[in-house]
């Protein structure tokens, strides 16, 4: 009797199948392979024939934590691990070492010896291999009767299923349940269905044929673990791949056998739909995507395990004669013995070698003999890259070229081979391909006497068979595993707390994994969170930050004034994030604040939070703003002490003041501020408020911080965006006039319109002192002519400067003079100009100088070509009285006497230009023109004009002063009454009628000093 795998021409077939052969038969989920082990190690020696090289690599796991490491070896075409004194034997089918006797002999999956490609193996372990006390044969119920019939004496155990199968019907992927494998035929459809799943679920482990082992089971440990909670899969999973499998959805019916797409037999589909059920826990199969539903018939069949019985086995003669070509040719192609054998169609290995003879150099060497049984065995090498069959044949005829001239690989040859290799970039399909080609390069160094120093590239080989197999695990991962969502899922799933923790930056990591920004209370999902479980990933993540949130609203209910800031637009931020932001309220000073971004916040802690929000802000706000402050509360106060309270004339100022926000034209107040006592005027200084020749202020509201909040404040109440609205740039003493703008704005800014530019207010103020000191020295009749300074106190001049001086009603007069003649010719002396924008400093003399963009609002504009004498009475009173602020009169008069200093020079030159020296009588005189301001023609009863009236009330006095009648024309040349008798003239004694000065006005004091002297 032959050895196991032994035979020969003389040897009948049914001598060799006829030994004592048990064949355990059964669906999956049976425990056929785990009674085929525990079989094994009852005795002292065995060997196992697997269909997969990576479930022969989940046997060997197993065998050497039962035996050890010392005993049980490992056997495949691209690895071996065999220890000296192993004793059992794990191997793929293809690779098994028959030449060993071993006790016990066991060959799993035994029905794919009908499959056209790899069936040929199977049949001739099945009817060769065996054991020398046990035979074990473990497959399906459709392999009972061939077997049979091909070895009467075989004994047969039969194995039910540990769980109930059952068709669920055809699903959408998305729609599919948890723990899913879904299987597909091809790599495009895995890689299709693992993105969609990716998108829609978190990802999916993928598990191909084509995939090195090291990478087929790391990313089955993902779907094992329950990181991922679906896996793509080719047919491979349905080999003995042992997972927790809830639901089979297959994808197609359809697969390339190598050589034709072709239906899948009913057993074949329930080969797969079988991994469903772990154990004796059931298990559904269906259809999902593209393929359409199952017929009832083949879902009942694959329900019941009813399918039709294998009737015929590939086969291939292993008998071969290698006395010559044509010999081993025959032998190839004889015959099968039996009916139940069938020849298998041309394998690889036979088709290399008639390429490979069909080469004039190999087929003079390989004419027979060991020459020929050399080739033969390098025609066996597998095609893993799966090229052509042409590019196949040229690699394996290098080979045989090499092995004939040397009886050895070239290591040089092999090196450059390997190093091309040995690179870990690219994406799924390049790393792929490297890892085909390297186990190539693997199986040839496995193969006895071919090189020189085999286990260093043994080892070699698999270094990066391995490295390439991690990063191509790794891409995988990336490409088609969503690890945030899936991991969170999973551990919402289980209701397990979370781990999170927000960083410096904001980042917020949610069991290792980064899942947005927690910018204040307001949470951001990253934005690579799509799909439907964008949301499941945001209520984790909330869920895991509650503590978080939690410690700071109440960190914010506690903050400190310098922990918190507010924006020109009116967002109060807290530690560089927006809490709340004013809106407008019921007053001027009092905005409305709503916060932001507290869907989020504990809903104990919000008026905690309110309430230190508006505290602070109304600290802000009168920091900021005391003077308005006081005076709102001055006009608010209706009870107390009389000295404290305000009049009602005066009150009604003062609310106008505070709903202008500080400033307000004093031609639009001008009777209340006549009708104001000097004690009530006492009052309004105290609190702050400046009495302006053209303005009535508050000179303390001009500083940059208050201007900042009054233009806020403004914008707000005048339902405006206070982010388009910002006040003029720190230090510029005027601006541009933007006629867009409205001149609220303006006064609000604390600048007021004249003529085409917008002046500061307390600048405005100075230029007027500075006019009125001129106007003193000056001719009335003929004017004054414009100083530097004054310009530069608006920055500004010509046209600019021309059109500030003509909105304060003085007008323009060319007079020409009688000047001596200069000794040497010189260029005409031109008024000097101002730079356009001069910027000032804090001036506490000068009505706090440095002022910068304020806003209060104004409801109507100012008229522009008001006349400095009619405007009102001028500037600041000078009558002192008690009430009088001490700083403020010192203010005023340190003002004159500062423009009296300022102006010598000036009054010095127009003094040389009228008085000649006296001592030059032979002196030359001269003509000249000189550009001279003066105030506009009076316009009777028309002085103060309505308010609001660019050019003044129009009733009797029209634009110029002159007289009309009742018919608005003008009166006949001789008046009203030419023609009438006048009567005679009639005089009367009275009282005396005459009109008491104004005691604004600081004439009245000057009046005072001149009644004294007289």
């Amino acid at each position: 009797m032959p050895r196991h795998g032994q035979n020969n021409d003389d040897t009948p077939i049914h001598q060799v199948i006829t030994q004592s052969v048990t064949a355990v038969l059964g669906p999956t989920n049976t425990g056929k392979t785990h009674y085929a082990l525990e079989r094994m190690a009852a005795y002292e020696s065995g060997m196992i024939g697997l269909p997969l090289r990576l479930l022969a690599r989940e046997v060997f796991d197993k065998m050497v934590a039962r035996k050890s490491a010392r005993e049980v070896a490992l056997v495949t075409g691209e690895e071996k691990i065999i220890p000296p004194n192993a004793k059992y034997f794990v191997c793929t089918v293809e690779a098994m070492p028959l030449e060993r006797e071993v006790a016990f002999m066991a060959i799993d999956e035994i029905q794919l010896a009908a499959d056209a490609e790899r069936g040929r193996i199977f049949t001739e372990r099945l009817l060769l291999a065996r054991g020398t006390q046990e035979t074990l044969l473990l497959g399906a119920d459709t392999m009972r009767p061939i077997l049979k019939r091909l070895i009467p004496d075989i004994g047969f155990v039969s194995r039910e299923r540990f769980s109930h199968l059952t068709h669920a019907g055809h699903k959408k992927v998305t729609r599919l349940p948890r723990r899913t494998a879904i299987v597909a035929f091809s790599s495009e459809a895995v890689y299709s269905i693992a993105e969609l799943i990716r998108r829609q679920r978190g990802g999916a482990a993928v598990v191909m044929g084509a995939l090195s082992p090291r990478t087929r089971n790391a990313q089955a440990a993902l779907y094992q673990s329950g990181e991922v909670d679906y896996l793509v899969a080719t047919d491979a999973i349905g080999m003995g791949l042992n997972m927790d499998i809830d639901h089979v959805a297959l994808a197609g019916t359809r697969k390339y056998d190598g050589r034709r797409m072709r239906q899948l037999f009913p057993a074949e589909l329930a080969q797969v739909s079988g991994r469903a059920g772990r154990h004796v826990r059931d298990g559904t199969f269906g259809t999902t995507a593209d393929c359409p539903g199952l017929d009832d018939e083949i879902a009942a069949a694959i329900e019941d395990h009813q399918f039709d019985p294998v009737t015929a086995l590939q086969w291939r003669s292993v008998a071969l004669d290698f006395n010559s070509v044509p010999a081993l040719l025959n032998a190839l192609e004889r015959k099968p013995p039996r009916q139940e054998l069938v020849r298998s169609r041309m394998d690889d290995d036979e088709d290399a070698l008639r390429r490979l003879i069909n080469m004039p150099d190999i087929k003079d060497i390989a004419r027979g003999g060991a020459a020929l049984k050399l080739l033969w065995e390098v025609c066996q090498t597998p095609d893993f890259r799966k090229v052509s069959p042409d590019q196949h044949a040229l690699m394996l005829a290098d080979l045989y070229r090499q092995l004939m001239e040397r009886g050895r690989l070239k290591e040089g040859w092999l090196k450059s081979q390997v190093a091309r290799l040995d690179r870990l970039e690219g994406d799924v399909d390049t790393l792929t391909n490297r890892i085909a080609h390297i186990r190539t390069w693997t199986y040839l160094t496995h193969r006895s006497g071919w090189l020189d120093n085999a286990p260093y590239w043994q080892e070699r080989t698999r270094a990066i068979e391995d490295g390439l197999s991690d990063a191509l695990h790794e891409k995988l991962t990336q490409q088609f595993i969503d690890r945030r969502t899936s991991m969170l899922l999973k551990r919402l799933k289980d209701d397990a707390p979370l781990l999170a923790g927000v960083t410096d930056e904001g980042e917020v990591i949610v069991e290792g994994e980064f899942v947005g920004r927690l910018i204040g209370f307001q949470f951001i999902l990253d934005p690579r969170a799509k799909g439907p479980h964008a949301k499941a990933v945001r209520h984790a993540a909330l869920t895991a930050l509650k503590p978080e949130l939690a410690a700071r609203a109440a960190a914010l209910a506690n903050a400190k004034d310098g922990d918190l800031t507010m924006t020109d637009g009116g967002v109060i931020w807290w530690r560089h994030s927006a809490v709340a932001r004013l809106e407008k309220g019921p007053t001027p000073l009092r905005p409305n604040l709503k916060m932001v971004a507290i869907e989020h916040l504990p809903v104990n802690m919000l008026p905690r939070i309110e309430e230190r929000l508006t505290e602070w802000f109304s600290g802000h706000l009168e920091g900021l703003l005391l003077p308005l402050v006081s005076l709102q509360k001055a006009v608010n106060l209706t009870g107390g002490d009389d000295a404290d309270m305000l009049a009602a004339g005066t009150r009604g100022l003062a609310y106008r003041l505070v709903e202008n926000f500080g400033a307000i034209s004093r031609s639009l107040v001008l009777n209340e501020v006549k009708e104001l006592s000097q004690d009530e005027r006492g009052k309004l200084r105290k609190l702050g408020v400046r009495f302006g020749e053209f303005t009535i202020h508050m000179p303390a509201l001009l500083k940059p911080a208050s201007a900042r909040l009054l233009t806020l404040l403004w914008a707000l109440w005048s339902d405006k965006d206070p982010e388009q609205f910002e006040p003029p740039k720190a230090g510029l003493t005027s601006v541009p006039l933007n006629s867009d703008l409205p001149h609220a704005y303006y006064y609000a800014t604390g600048y007021r319109p004249s003529g085409q530019r917008a002046v500061r207010i307390d600048m405005l103020e100075r230029l007027a002192q500075e006019i009125r000191g001129a106007r003193e020295k000056a001719d009335m009749r003929e004017g004054f002519e414009a100083t530097s300074r004054m310009m530069s106190l608006v920055g500004c001049s010509g046209e600019d400067f021309e059109g500030i001086l003509k909105s304060l009603g003085l007008r323009k007069n060319t007079v020409k003079k009688m000047v001596p003649k200069a000794p040497v010719q010189e260029a005409p002396v031109e008024t000097p100009e101002a730079p356009a924008t001069t910027e000032t400093s804090d001036d506490p003399s000068a009505d706090n100088a440095v002022a910068e963009e304020v806003q209060t609002a104004q409801s109507d504009p100012a008229p522009e070509n008001a006349a400095v004498a009619e405007t009102a009475p001028v500037a600041e009173e000078t009558v002192p009285t008690t009430e009088v602020p001490a700083e403020a009169t010192a203010a005023d008069s340190a003002t004159e006497t500062a423009s009296e200093q300022m102006d010598s020079n000036s009054t010095n030159a127009e003094a040389a230009i009228e008085t000649p020296d006296q001592n030059a009588e032979d002196t030359e005189l001269v003509e000249v023109e000189l550009t001279l301001w003066r105030l506009a023609p009076r316009q009777q009863n028309n002085r103060r004009g309505k308010p609001g009236d660019k050019d003044g009330a129009k009733g009797k006095f029209a634009k110029g002063g002159k007289p009309r009648g009742k018919d608005g024309k003008p009166p006949r040349k001789g008046g009203p009454h030419k023609g009438k008798p006048k009567g005679p003239r009639v005089f009367t004694a009275g009282p005396d009628k005459k009109k008491q000065a104004d005691p604004d006005s600081p004439f009245a004091a000057l009046a005072a000093l001149k009644g004294d002297n007289d």
